[in-house]
């Protein structure tokens, strides 16, 4: 393609990135509704849509609060002795004083008690609901403790299951991405921990999550904190095992192992292989969530030749990340290809093969200029990312970020149209590279 001054093939786009874009804003606007219905046939009647924290009424508090209407029915965790306090709230951080600002039952409890909290209860029939908060004076964190107690320990696996989908879609939430999630052991009979951020300045605002399933109860632990960087888990599985210990006298689904935080990425509703929208990147300019949708695998920008099925890839897919309800423009969006290979050896050379083709673009096709922006070398994945910018010569110019790794016999490939106002860092754009390249392990 040497000499060539088109506009480069992702550049026209705008009208397949619509038409995709309607079918995200749809496929959003049935997964909302289906919600609804699945609550209404299955949650009882008005416990359901109060669930939502839909219905100020009166007479909604039977609904809300299935936590406190069957109190006959079972002597756990009737009063909140068993919940955290100040001294056992400690492990959260060793400067300055826990204390407890808020106590709730069942019919005081928020709507929203908890980061990513889609429904004000995960098990509407449930029996009880505690809410506590913390705060710690000294270094301005926050905490909160909230439990469910279940009629049963089947009603209560179906409650910490329905949290951590919450917790592994997140998309009541602004602005947040899962920075990193750990499958967790030794605290109750199984629970995971999910650290989120959200920008807030030159820091980030994290919000560290602990769900777990403990007999009757499920807990969850939420601790909030401003840092650089994310913070480890062991402060919150340290505390969360010390909770789940004291509510497991009661509910059953007592630990007797150490507790332990192995990183595990949360389970995702997408399409096997592909990354969840909490996955994505956050930018500053739209506070809506990103949406995925099905697209067709195309070749990229000029520089890839990205081809596999001319590499004989023995499988591939592509989808489009949109935010169909932010105001941008028509190309804006990420797209996520996945192609799985015989061998890794093969991955791996039609990885080298394109890292080849972009690094050497800007000889080959003139109106571009091609930066590296960042790589990946690891035990388990290697890859390359760059900017690329092309220009008309008609006062116009295109810019992506483009990314590309392997990992056994998998091939990640990213494409990323850089708007005006609408870009994401270099070591941004890397992390996406590598949760892209780790839920790839799902594509079978």
């Amino acid at each position: 393609m040497a000499g060539s001054h088109r506009a480069p093939r992702g550049g026209g786009r705008a009208a397949a990135r619509e038409a995709r874009r309607q079918k995200a804003r749809k496929r959003n606007q049935t997964i909302a509704a289906g919600i609804a219905v699945v609550l209404l046939v299955g949650g009882g009647g008005v416990a359901a849509l109060n669930a939502f924290g839909g219905d100020n009424s009166p007479g909604a508090n039977v609904g809300n609060g299935s936590s406190d209407d069957k109190s006959a029915d079972s002597k756990v965790l009737t009063d909140d002795k068993a919940l955290l306090d100040g001294a056992t709230a400690k492990p959260l951080g060793a400067t300055g004083a826990w204390t407890i600002t808020t106590t709730a039952d069942g019919s005081t409890a928020p709507d929203r008690a908890f980061a990513c909290q889609s429904q004000r209860f995960a098990d509407p029939a449930g029996l009880r609901t505690w809410v506590r908060t913390f705060q710690n004076a000294a270094t301005k964190q926050t905490a909160v403790q909230y439990v469910e107690v279940s009629n049963d320990a089947a009603a209560a696996g179906k409650a910490y299951s329905a949290i951590v989908g919450w917790l592994g879609q997140c998309n009541s939430e602004k602005q947040t991405r899962l920075s990193a999630s750990y499958l967790t052991t030794g605290v109750g009979e199984r629970g995971w921990i999910a650290v989120f951020g959200q920008p807030s300045g030159t820091k980030t605002k994290y919000k560290t999550i602990a769900v777990t399933l403990a007999g009757q109860a499920t807990m969850v632990l939420e601790h909030d904190t401003i840092a650089g960087t994310p913070p480890p888990p062991n402060a919150v599985l340290a505390t969360a095992a010390a909770a789940a210990n004291r509510i497991c006298v009661q509910s059953g689904g007592c630990s007797k192992a150490a507790p332990v935080a192995k990183p595990s990425l949360l389970p995702s509703t997408e399409a096997p292989g592909f990354m969840a929208p909490v996955d994505l990147p956050v930018l500053a300019e739209i506070d809506k969530p990103w949406v995925s949708t099905p697209a067709k695998t195309g070749p990229g920008t000029q520089c890839e030749n990205f081809d596999p099925k001319k590499a004989k890839a023995t499988k591939y897919g592509s989808q489009t990340y949109l935010t169909p309800d932010a105001k941008v423009p028509t190309e804006f969006g990420l797209d996520d290809t996945v192609a799985k290979f015989a061998t890794a050896k093969a991955a791996s050379a039609f990885v080298a093969q394109i890292r080849k083709n972009v690094d050497g673009c800007g000889k080959t096709v003139s109106n571009a200029k091609v930066d590296s922006t960042g790589e990946i070398a690891t035990s388990v994945m290697k890859g390359e990312t760059w900017e690329a910018s092309f220009d008309t010569g008609q006062g116009k110019k295109f810019t992506y970020r483009i990314g590309v790794a392997a990992s056994g016999d998998r091939v990640v490939y990213l494409l990323f149209p850089v708007l005006k106002g609408l870009d994401v860092t270099d070591s941004g754009f890397r992390d996406t590279l590598i949760r892209a390249t780790e839920r790839s392990a799902a594509y079978k």
